[in-house]
Formats: structure tokens, C-alpha cells, sequence
């Protein structure tokens, strides 16, 4: 569990019981302390009990209960935000119930609870790395609202970065290609394709590439890390 006593960084990661998540915190266990959140359910608890985490359980789409959450949390040393969602559809098509709940989800929740965490992440000179996607870089046709959600996210990282430097918090967004995960599988489904997890990132390699990052050096940060696809035998 975490303590306020321990020299370890404490890292809270959202969307933590599967996927990138699971595997990121897994690859974090054995040098950071863990908070790790999501919905609740038995996935969760499961990588609590077996990591020695502490469990944060949050509607993410429920800001307004954020801050009664994250007020017990003695130290936060790093925030990623990982959760997400993907709804596709044409502009022509997608309702603003999709566009609001995408955004909110996507974009204001990582906003809010960025700012309620700032103090602890400002007293640790810690870091915010946001998950984001190769959508966040380039919209293609029927990725409107996810992708407006994941450009937000960028334009949220640039300036925090920008804020947050003369408090020593550092700011990295990382933006995976298509990875080997549930929501992929679901994107799949929504595009009529079949979901061959082959051809995907494994999730395993994503979460290398944030440890990386939250690794950096204090001297360093690194803002902007592209993970694509690489080539198999």
C-alpha cells in the first residue's frame, strides 16, 4: 500500500484494469507505489491484491466526485491517464450525447483530475503523462469525436507543460498506433473488420515506453513519444 513515509514514487494510473493499464502497472510494481483506478469490480481488485496497490474507484464521467476521492491520498507523485473510450461514427450520424460523453470522458476528466492532484504532484516535482492515441495526431474519416477528444488532450498536455514547468511538474503524451487491447477489439467490431491481435502493439510495449518516460532524469522530460507498429517475423 502506499505510504506517506516511502521513498518510492507513488503513481496513480486511470484506467488500470486492463489493457495498457494492467500491463503498465505490472511494469511499475517492483520501484513505484501504486494507486491504481478505475470502475471498481473484480478485475481491479484482483491487480490491487496482487500488486499491493491501493484501489481508487472513480466515475470518470462523475467529475464532481473526484475531489472527495482523491482527498484521503497522501502523496501523488506521478498521474497517466489512461482511460479512454472510441465511439465511431460520421459527423452526419454521431448525436452530441456521443460527442459530450466521449469528450467528457476522453478530455475533462483527465482535466479536472489533473488539477486536483497539481499540489501533491507540485510538492513531489512529479510528472502527467496522458495516454493518447495516433488519432490525437491525425483525424481520419468516422474518428471525428474520438479524435477531437484526443487533439484536446494534446492541446491540454502542451499547456500544462507550459504552466506547470516553473512548479517542476513535468508533462509527456504518449501516442500508440493501434495496440492489442479490448477497445481495439471493439474498434474492430464498429468498423466491420476482424480483430487479429497479431498485427497489433502488445500493450506490454506501450507500458515500456511510459516507464521510459516516467524514468527520464529530473534534467529531462520526454513531451511527445510516438509508438507504432514494428515489423515481425
Amino acid at each position: 500500500m502506499t505510504s506517506a513515509h516511502s521513498s518510492r514514487p507513488v503513481t496513480l494510473i486511470t484506467g488500470a484494469a486492463g489493457g495498457i493499464g494492467s500491463e503498465l502497472a505490472r511494469t511499475l510494481a517492483p520501484t513505484h507505489d501504486l494507486i491504481l483506478s478505475g470502475r471498481g469490480g473484480a478485475a481491479l481488485a484482483a491487480l490491487c491484491a496482487e500488486l499491493s496497490a491501493t484501489p481508487l474507484e472513480l466515475d470518470l464521467l462523475r467529475p464532481d466526485t473526484f475531489a472527495q476521492a482523491v482527498a484521503p491520498l497522501a502523496r501523488v507523485s506521478n498521474v497517466v491517464h489512461n482511460a479512454g473510450m472510441v465511439e465511431l461514427g460520421a459527423v452526419a450520424e454521431q448525436t452530441h450525447e456521443v460527442w459530450t460523453r466521449t469528450l467528457a470522458l476522453n478530455t475533462v476528466a483527465p482535466a479536472e483530475l489533473t488539477r486536483l492532484l497539481l499540489p501533491k504532484l507540485r510538492a513531489e516535482r512529479g510528472q502527467v503523462i496522458f495516454v493518447n492515441s495516433g488519432a490525437g495526431l491525425v483525424a481520419g474519416a468516422g474518428w471525428a469525436s474520438y479524435a477531437a477528444s484526443k487533439f484536446a488532450l494534446r492541446a491540454l498536455a502542451d499547456a500544462l507543460r507550459a504552466e506547470e514547468a516553473q512548479h517542476g511538474v513535468r508533462v509527456g503524451t504518449v501516442y500508440p498506433s493501434r495496440t492489442a487491447t479490448a477497445m481495439q477489439q471493439k474498434v474492430r467490431a464498429q468498423e466491420g473488420g476482424e480483430y487479429s491481435p497479431e498485427h497489433y502493439i502488445e500493450p506490454s510495449s506501450v507500458a515500456a515506453a511510459v516507464a521510459f518516460m516516467l524514468a527520464a532524469p529530473p534534467d529531462a522530460q520526454l513531451t511527445d513519444v510516438t509508438v507504432r507498429a514494428g515489423y515481425r517475423a
